[in-house]
């Protein structure tokens, strides 16, 4: 199976809008970290040791392949990531194999097929 691992670090105001884009594009479905944290280009301020900086999920998608690209760009629209800096990052990594997608392989099949 050709799967593709989709990872959005997102704040955490933009999680469901990201998930609802992802679904819509044709993710299966998705595993959310909360609660993570980040650091861009400048350390975030903070306020007497309190860390003042937006709370961040991690947002996991597993994938068919073919579907990959469309999943990110779409990810990446319904996020604002080039508009708003900030709001998040996504990319994707090859994934070899995986075990426990038994609910999703059906789905995932059909999209390669529908691909070929």
């Amino acid at each position: 199976m050709n799967l593709k691992l989709i990872m959005a670090f997102v704040s955490e105001d933009k999680t469901d809008i990201v998930m609802d884009a992802a679904r819509e594009a044709g993710a299966t479905g998705a595993t959310v970290i909360t609660s993570v944290r980040g650091e861009g280009l400048k350390p975030e301020k903070t306020f007497f040791g309190l860390d003042l900086a937006v709370q961040r999920d991690v947002v996991l998608f597993l994938v068919a392949g073919q579907r990959s690209q469309i999943i990110l760009e779409a990810i990446a629209k319904a996020g604002r990531f080039d508009e708003e800096p900030g709001s998040g990052i996504a990319l994707q990594i090859s994934t070899e194999d995986a075990v426990g997608l038994q609910t999703q392989t059906n789905v995932i099949l059909h999209e390669e097929e529908e691909e070929k």
